[in-house]
Parts: C-alpha cells; structure tokens; sequence
C-alpha cells in the first residue's frame, strides 16, 4: 500500500483521494473557495493550480478567501488567468496587485481578525469549498495543518465541502504545534480562556465533519521561501532606536527587563528591528503575533525569546532548511492558532503586547498610511497592523524615512490614505530616531516627528509647510490646497524634493 496512505488515519477516507484535477473540475464558475495560508505559509497547492490551468480552455470566475498572502506562485497564476472576481482580506502579489489597480480583480481589505466574524455571521459570500493544507488527518477526521492555521479553521467549519491537501513534504513533527480555538457565535459566546502566551486553549487540529470532505489531494511541494532582505545601516539603526526606546520605557517603570509580549508585523524592516534584540540586554521574551519569520528564531537559538505564538512560519530558503532539519528543538517553544485568535482584540488588550509594525508612510501629526501608494494604488494591505495598533499596549510604527533613493519622503504633510489614525499611533521610528507622541497635542507632535524621523533633506520643507499652516489655526493646522502638493510633485517629476 502507498506509505502516503498512512497519514489518513480514518480508513473511510482513504476511498476519497483523487487527482488534483479532478478535485479541480468540482469547482464551478461563481462559485466561492476558502483557502489555506498564510503569508506564503500552508497554503492550498496542488488544487488551485490544477484549477488555473482549466482556465487555458474554459472561462469562470471564482471569489477567493485566504488568510493572508499566498505562495507556490497561486495569486500570480490566478491574476495572469483572470479567474478571480473577488479577493479577501489580504496579498502581496505584483501581479495580482496590478489587476487590483487596474480594477479587474475586487479586492476586500479588512483586518484580519474580522474574516472569521464575516463568515460567522453571513456577511460576505458563503464558501462552497474549502481547499485545506495538511499534514495528516487524524482517525475522527481531524484535520492536521502544516505551516500555517490562519483562516482554515472556519473555513473547514463553515464551507459547503471540503478538499484537503495531504502534503508528504511537510515535516510530520508540525502535529504538535497547532492550538485550534473556535469562539462559537456570538450569542452566549464565553471568555476565551488565553491569560498566557503559552496558554493551550483548543484541539491539535481542525475538527471538521467527515461527511463534508469530498476529496483528498496528494501534493510534495514545499512552501515558498520568504525573501527577506538582509539587514543593513538603516535598519539597524532603526533596531538601535527600537532599544533606545524599551530601554526608556524600563527606566520609567513602564515595563520590567522581561519586557511584554512582542507583536512583530510581516517583512525586511520589522524583521530587522526584531533581531536587534540579539546580543542586547533583554532575554526570556515571549511574542504573540501573526507570522513566525527568521528572526523570531534567530531569538529562540540566541536564548532572548523562550516562546513564540503566531498563526503561521514563514521562512527564507536556508532558515527553511535549518528549522525543520533539527525541529525538535523548536516545537516545545512555538504555537500556531487561528489568525481570529493571534489577532484578537480581547487579547492583545489581555496580554498587554509591544506591537511593531511598518509604515508606508506617515504625517507630521502621526497618522499612518499602510497601504495605498500615493493615496489610491493599493500595495498589499491592512493585515492585522490595525488589530494591534489599536489594542496593544505600546503601539510603533516602523520605516526607513525616504524610498525611491530619496525622491519620496515617508514623512509628509498629510498622508494621501489613513489606515491607523493619530490615536492608534504611540510612537513612530525612522532610522534618524524616534518620535514618542503618547500625551501629545497635535501642535506638539509636529515639531517633534519632523526633527526626529524626517530625513534632513526634507526638514526645511516640512518645517515651512507646518509654519504656514500654523497661519491657518485650528486644532489640527492644515494648508489643505497643499496638504498633497508632495505627491502631486512626485507624481509630476519623480521626486518629492522641491527643485
């Protein structure tokens, strides 16, 4: 018999494996799907790109839900394929990214602590298959996943049928990780039980009804790696800054040496803060968060961070290959759970997290952009850097204080898209310093983000806008017909800088 039989304990259901293509060829035009995966991490594989390729000789449109970004090249394949109507709640594709702007493909950003409530309670679209990444189902039927959790939970729970991808690929020793809590409706909902990062509250796996899984697809395929950019000046002195400012907040009586729970956001800048907490003073940290990157267990093998709790592992290629030859040695330390879970409001608040997220940019009085380029071409996404920002107990924004080689300022007059407002922001870091506005009035705030986290070359200018708009009065000064002139320059001769 195939050994890759062995990882479906429920003998009833071994019946069910198929091809991916015949899995595929259940999948109906209109018709919407919930998706494994989580910033590239267990995500559905095998099915969705046989479903892309029957877009070569037939014409439909599906509704896409995940629970964050894909990887194994999917939302490329489905944009170039044109077989998406709709896409929630969040991606970080280029190509799919261009049809969003293009205004082919609809886009739903959302926090996503908020797609399991959708679901719930009937807003959007009900799912008609939910296509899952495992590792083995367990002989109740229990589904096992791999390198992620994020939205499958209630998708399994919620979609009209269910195909699970059994991955032999993936290392058997993840069955030990997972933490699947589901909060039930919201009539006589209960407290969720989590007092400590470390807390196990659910089930090692999804459960889900039998009855419901129509198919099983075999798969060997990998998760994508990450690509993280290796730290450089700039990040590193935004990490520096990032001690300076714990640093003060122990000194204040603020926080203790073990610190508090850390949040860390997705990519380069935020993972590079994170790691520079190696080699620093603090050791014994916990993190709650969404995705487990590199640095996270850099921190695990440097003996700072004992536990981590996150929704899914996202690696590069080589920390890929180190963590899952020796995994034994992180899988009494990690945690995975639903992303309705990692990113919960009650929680974060509970646990009293230190949140750090990036910036795409942010204005002189502290609101910040995260998602639109120049206002209206949206990047990637809210994620969860809303759930936490509002909720956690010291709330940072991170980024590099200009892009574009220095034609475009993350610092303006006003940003062209609010995604956090003013009141979410506690302090704001560029690698020039930091900017604590905790207790600030507006006026007050101004001066300060300008001198600490503009670039030079852009002082004088946001000086003179602040100057003038100090003209105007008003709690909150504006010069409104110059509030965009920065973008409005950039989109006119390629830089932000005043000639």
């Amino acid at each position: 018999m195939d050994k890759r039989f062995e990882r479906i304990k429920a003998s009833a259901l071994q019946e069910r494996v198929v091809s991916a293509e015949e899995a595929a060829s259940w999948i109906q035009d209109g018709m919407t799907l919930g998706l494994s995966g989580f910033t590239q991490a267990g995500d559905a594989k095998a099915v969705p790109l046989a479903l892309a390729k029957r877009a070569e000789f037939e014409k439909f449109k599906v509704n896409v839900y995940t629970g964050a970004s894909l990887g194994s090249n999917i939302d490329t394949v489905f944009a170039q394929t044109g077989i998406v109507k709709k896409r929630l709640p969040f991606q970080s594709d280029p190509v799919m990214r261009r049809k969003i702007n293009e205004g082919e493909i609809l886009y739903t950003d959302h926090h996503l602590s908020h797609t399991a409530e959708w679901i719930r309670d009937g807003v959007i679209t009900p799912i008609d298959y939910a296509i899952i990444e495992a590792i083995s189902i367990t002989k109740d039927g229990m589904i096992i996943p791999t390198t992620s959790v994020g939205n499958s939970a209630i998708f399994a729970q919620y979609a009209k049928n269910v195909i699970v991808e059994i991955n032999t690929e993936q290392p058997e020793r993840l069955y030990r990780i997972h933490d699947i809590y589901d909060t039930g409706t919201h009539e006589g909902r209960n407290p969720i039980p989590l007092s400590h990062v470390a807390d196990r509250i659910g089930t090692t796996g999804i459960p889900v009804d039998m009855e419901k899984i129509k198919g099983i697809v075999f798969t060997d395929q990998v998760d994508s790696p990450s690509t993280i950019v290796p730290p450089d000046s700039e990040t590193e002195a935004i990490a520096s800054h990032l001690l300076e400012l714990l640093r003060s907040e122990i000194r204040a009586g603020r926080l203790t040496e073990k610190l508090a729970p850390i949040q860390s956001g997705v990519g380069s800048v935020a993972n590079s803060a994170l790691r520079g907490l190696i080699g620093s003073e603090f050791h014994d940290l916990e993190m709650y968060s969404e995705v487990l990157q590199d640095a996270v267990f850099d921190l695990i093998d440097a003996d700072v961070l004992r536990f981590a709790s996150g929704s899914a592992i996202t690696l590069s290629k080589e920390k890929m290959a180190q963590v899952y030859s020796d995994f034994r040695k992180y899988e009494d330390k990690i945690i995975l759970r639903p992303q309705e879970i990692t990113n919960h409001p009650g929680l974060i608040r509970r646990l009293g997290l230190i949140a750090v997220n990036t910036a795409l940019e942010f204005d002189i009085y502290g609101n910040v952009n995260s998602t639109h380029v120049s206002g209206t071409k949206m990047m990637n996404g809210i994620g969860g850097s809303g759930d936490f920002a509002r909720n956690s107990r010291l709330s940072i924004f991170v980024s590099k204080s200009t892009a574009k080689g220095g034609n475009i300022s993350s610092v303006v007059p006003f940003v062209t898209h609010v995604d956090h407002t003013e009141h979410d922001v506690d302090v704001l870091i560029t690698e020039h310093g930091y900017a604590d506005l905790r207790g600030l009035a507006p006026r007050e705030r101004a001066g300060l983000i300008i001198e600490n986290c503009a670039d030079p070359a852009y002082r004088d200018q946001l000086r003179n806008y602040y100057e003038e708009a100090l003209t105007r009065g008003g709690q909150t000064p504006h010069v409104l017909e110059k509030a965009f002139s920065w973008h409005q320059r950039l989109a006119e001769t390629g830089s932000m800088l005043e000639k």
